[in-house]
């Protein structure tokens, strides 16, 4: 595909609307990507407590590393369905698939309200995850259907700092919640925004797949456009590294109350530390969507790749010969996290752009990469958690460097191309 901006494809019924301005488009495909982190962030202050009112510990007891499977439950559900959701995107159309995983991630969540047995709650939250893996898968291919190359890690690097505004103030928003209500009301305000998101794009987002584009579906023709994956090489590159450094990401949300409430003593403003590292990660968004176009995402993404396991392995040894202090610490880390706003755009976009005729089963593979297979190398680390922040950073050195193999392999040995 031509590094340009493509044509919008007109909609294929009157009925549909026409195509929104940038600025709404990037707040809308803001909006059903932030379904999922919203689905997880709202829940880190509450995770304590849920556990406590579903049996998994006793009160008074220091909550468990199993309080982090209310998040891992979901966000397996999240990752190997859009193998399936890619598929039937990419032969009925965008629109369709994406009303249905709304409304499965609405009752859902309003289950989630009723329930108060553990193992039931993970898989209801496993469910919702496989919902809302359709989402945003579709929000993911309807930005490859309108845009290529550079211009789509431009849009996608203004996208994820909108996105970034949830990680920011979703914890703020759950410890509000239970300021004034139960923990399961928490749920309820997943109902109310997968409404808004339902109501929002069923009037504004039109159709972005013509008939004529779309791939008949049968099981032939999904195993071939997932070899055709495969086979390309800067595509199958970049997702696996993509999937491993960003299980880095996904062992520090889970263990991040653990860590700051056990480790530092900060439970009680907990919300806070962890809005300061959003913060900085949105800014790193934003930074890149001025830069990338004049820069290029390979000189970024592959200096972000490298500062990432610099300071990681900096922040490991700082706490190993001086011993656990937020004074260091937390500099170092949102240091640290600010390097997946100057990866996660530009990793997708290098993954995706060859891939344009099969948008939606190349989204989908790249969403199961950086979903399942991250989520079970940030659940391997997370379960290290021994009161100490050493198993993380030490596990974040080894994601950062093993990605950082593949992306030699992928470019042959060629770092930095302004290509």
């Amino acid at each position: 595909m031509p590094d340009t901006e493509t044509k919008a494809p007109a909609p294929e019924t009157q009925s549909e609307p026409s195509v929104p301005g940038r600025s709404e488009m990037v707040v809308m495909v803001a909006g059903l990507m932030a379904l999922n982190a919203l689905a997880i962030d709202i829940m880190l202050p509450a995770l304590n407590q849920i556990a406590h009112d579903v049996g998994l510990t006793a009160e008074g007891v220091e909550s468990d590393n199993r309080q982090q499977l209310i998040i891992f439950a979901y966000i397996l559900g999240f990752g190997a369905p859009q193998l399936l959701w890619g598929p039937i995107t990419d032969r009925f159309g965008r629109r369709g698939p994406l009303f249905v995983s709304l409304t499965g991630y609405i009752l859902m969540a309003g289950l989630c309200v009723t329930l108060r047995e553990f193992h039931a709650l993970l898989v209801a939250r496993f469910i919702q995850g496989v919902f809302s893996s359709g989402a945003r898968l579709v929000a993911v291919s309807v930005v490859r259907d309108l845009f290529a190359g550079r211009q789509m890690a431009r849009f996608m690097s203004l996208v994820m700092t909108i996105f970034m505004i949830i990680p920011i103030v979703a914890p703020g928003v759950g410890q509000i919640i239970l300021l004034v209500a139960p923990w399961e009301w928490i749920f309820g305000a997943l109902v109310v925004f997968g409404i808004l998101m339902l109501g929002w794009t069923w009037l504004r987002l039109p159709e972005t797949l013509p008939a004529d584009q779309r791939r008949p579906l049968n099981l032939g023709n999904a195993l071939g456009a997932y070899a055709q994956v495969v086979r390309t090489p800067i595509t199958f590159g970049y997702m696996c590294a993509s999937g491993i450094v960003f299980g880095a990401l996904f062992s520090f949300i889970a263990s991040s109350e653990q860590v700051f409430r056990e480790v530092f003593g900060r439970g009680e403003d907990f919300v806070l530390w962890f809005s300061g590292i959003a913060g900085m990660l949105a800014v790193a968004n934003f930074t890149n969507s001025r830069l990338v176009e004049k820069i290029g995402m390979r000189r970024i993404s592959h200096a972000a790749l490298l500062l990432f396991t610099g300071l990681s392995a900096l922040s490991a040894l700082i706490t190993f010969s001086f011993g656990e202090s937020l004074l260091w610490f937390y500099p170092l880390f949102i240091l640290t996290f600010a390097c997946f706003g100057l990866l996660g755009s530009n990793f997708s976009a290098l993954a995706m752009e060859p891939l344009g005729s099969i948008a939606g089963t190349a989204s989908a593979a790249y969403g199961f990469a950086t979903t399942t297979v991250s989520s079970l190398i940030g659940m391997l680390i997370g379960s290290q958690y021994n009161g100490s922040t050493i198993p993380l950073m030490i596990g974040f050195v080894c994601l950062g460097a093993s990605s950082l193999v593949i992306i030699l392999i992928t470019e042959k040995g060629k770092l930095f191309s302004s290509r």
